[in-house]
């Protein structure tokens, strides 16, 4: 959609501090994040819920992946999701350690400690 934020980020209109990326789905630091490491995980494609994306059980995986990464990279076991999915009509996934510490908006320096878990 043109109109959609999260097709802009995909399509690089809009920067955004990338920390996963593959051929279906992307995540990326929320600008305002809820904890140190708060991500967005969603489709490239545009779909309104997470309930539509055919690939499902992929999505999910992506978001255990990072979920596993935020572990390993904020030293912490407790990580929360939400996909509610009011604030922008595209499919997404939020993704945050429950108890990190540092600082929220600290988007390079949390966005490199996901990747490297990742790597």
């Amino acid at each position: 959609m043109e109109d959609c934020v999260f097709c802009k980020i995909v399509r690089g209109d809009i920067p955004a501090h990338r920390v996963y990326e593959d051929e279906m789905f992307i995540a990326f630091l929320d600008i305002h994040p809820h904890a140190p490491g708060h991500v967005q995980v969603i489709p490239k494609a545009h779909y309104r819920w997470i309930w539509d994306v055919p690939s499902f059980g992929e999505y999910f995986a992506v978001v255990r992946k990072l979920a596993r990464a935020q572990q390993k990279a904020f030293e912490t076991e407790w990580i929360l999701q939400r996909s509610v999915g009011d604030e922008v009509p595209h499919a997404h996934v939020w993704v945050f350690p429950g108890n990190a510490r540092g600082a929220k908006d600290a988007f390079e320096e949390n966005a490199e400690k996901i990747r490297q878990a990742l790597a």
